[in-house]
């Protein structure tokens, strides 16, 4: 189970929301870059980065800034936000990300979805963003009337990778996983799971972990890192450690 540091990204900022809110923001450093490489110092393997300026305009927008990250960190990039469209996504692969996660495309052009999938294989996943168990898209300010159950197998035929599943009620809160919650949609799907929103501190990594031999493949940490509830290299360290036990 990989565990993901998120570097979320406003105004050339890294920044956390509650919920997905935009007003409801708090900045924690003016250098995405230098926060970048405060993480794989703490044993990071892998950035989980969001242009949150692109998901709620539904572009990219910190291009620029996101391929500076990836050619300075020596750790691969999945990024999500605002990628709509081939060429965007092309843009960026070619910018050094090492994976892409799309949500409004998804849900909105399936078709765009497939083809991006047979361009890049083993390279896309699907950011599946719920509030009381129906889908949110563009950046979880539109309704849908989707549950993540029912484009779970859509997902699966059109050849996406991996899924992050976000219970958007907990993201930002600090109120605890939704275990049952991941627990659902691992159950639901072939396809690798990261899990993201509300982890806390390292007793929500140890309480998902049992997970991992499901198909649970990662965990996104944000808020708690920040604010030192969760310190990144105890997770990393105790997740490395399950993994030597006889077994494992």
């Amino acid at each position: 189970m990989i565990v993901f540091p998120a570097i979320d990204i406003k105004d050339g900022r890294c920044v956390r929301l509650r919920q997905g809110v935009a007003s409801e923001l708090t900045v924690f450093s003016d250098d995405p870059l230098q926060m970048a490489m405060h993480w794989v110092e703490q044993g990071a393997q892998w950035l989980h980065v969001v242009d949150l300026d692109g998901a709620f305009q539904g572009e990219p927008v910190n291009k620029d800034l996101i391929q500076a990250l990836c050619s300075r960190v020596p750790v691969p990039v999945q990024l999500g936000g605002g990628i709509r469209e081939i060429e965007a996504a092309k843009q960026y692969f070619q910018a050094g990300v090492a994976r892409l996660i799309i949500g409004t495309m998804a849900l909105e052009d399936a078709e765009t979805l497939k083809s991006l999938c047979r361009a890049y294989p083993g390279q896309v996943g699907v950011s599946l963003d719920a509030d009381n168990g129906r889908l949110k898209a563009r950046g979880w300010v539109a309704e849908t009337d989707l549950t993540v159950e029912q484009v779970l197998p859509e997902l699966e035929a059109m050849g996406a990778a991996f899924v992050v599943y976000t219970d958007i009620s907990r993201d930002g809160m600090q109120n605890g996983v939704n275990l049952d919650g991941v627990a659902r949609v691992v159950e639901a799907t072939s396809l690798p799971v990261i899990a993201a929103g509300g982890v806390t501190d390292l007793e929500d990594i140890k309480a998902l972990f049992p997970l991992a031999a499901k198909g649970l493949a990662g965990v996104i940490t944000g808020k708690a890192i920040y604010d030192h509830s969760l310190e990144l290299k105890q997770a990393l360290d105790w997740v490395a450690g399950q993994n030597t036990w006889p077994g494992a």
